[in-house]
């Protein structure tokens, strides 16, 4: 009777640990397998992009086109107001994305257009000069939606209009500070257009591979804490002979 209350006390003693082990197993695979589950959801993503940019380009109506959709505006740009995204690196060169409102005349709205990149001045107190077409032109290029988090970078320059030096996207502000009722949404410029701006976009980084190495290390620590659960529970068992 002593030895079986031992062997029950002995077995409560373990449940513990061992519950604890079993438990990292499961958390770490679930874990893992939601890492997976993201990167799928993030392929399919980047591949109904990939599609959708494949489309021939469409005129612009009077709702939003989804984000990446190849656009056609033909109208021209306003005579005045440029904007120019600070600290903008191509090929290891600081510069700028140079964004112009434009006029498309087939739907009577206005749209943000990112027009390129421009190297910046060795004189940071001079914006470079870029040249803007003033008659009608055609234009084309992808949707792009700007993120939530972007602030304006300098409060001084909300009212300017020619020439402004921004850090980010700001369609609100631009609205006011042009007075213009821009779209929601701005167009990445990609047809080519006699102003000797670069139009070379990154594509957006899906994070696919990041997902991958997550799970990879999940998966890990799942083998593992199932590895010293077992050699735990082998290393008890062996010694219960030697303890009775």
């Amino acid at each position: 009777m002593d030895t079986l209350r031992n062997r029950l006390r002995k077995c409560s003693a373990l449940l513990l640990p061992v519950l604890a082990g079993l438990a990292t197993v499961v958390l770490t695979v679930q874990l893992g397998a939601w890492q997976l589950r993201r990167a799928a959801e993030k392929r399919a993503l980047e591949q109904a992009i990939e599609q959708r940019g494949a489309q021939p380009p469409a005129a612009l109506g009077q709702s939003d086109p989804p984000e990446w959709t190849p656009l056609t505006l033909r109208g021209q740009w306003h005579p005045r107001h440029l904007y120019f995204l600070d600290n903008r690196i191509h090929q290891g060169q600081a510069g700028y994305h140079v964004f112009a409102p434009f006029h498309d005349q087939g739907s009577g709205r206005w749209v943000m257009v990112a027009r390129g990149w421009v190297a910046a001045d060795p004189d940071r107190n001079r914006l470079p000069a870029v040249t803007t077409a003033a008659g009608p032109i055609k234009l084309t290029g992808h949707v792009r939606v700007p993120g939530e988090s972007f602030t304006l970078a300098n409060p001084g320059a909300y009212a300017a209009t020619d020439g402004a030096r921004w850090q980010n996207i700001d369609l609100d502000a631009w609205r006011a500070a042009s007075g213009l009722p821009l779209a929601d949404f701005y167009l990445q410029q990609t047809s080519a257009t006699a102003d000797q701006l670069v139009r070379q976009w990154p594509r957006p980084e899906a994070g696919i591979d990041r997902h991958h190495g997550y799970a990879l290390q999940w998966f890990a620590m799942a083998v593992l804490a199932a590895a010293l659960t077992a050699l735990y529970l082998w290393r008890i068992f062996r010694r219960a002979p030697n303890a009775e």
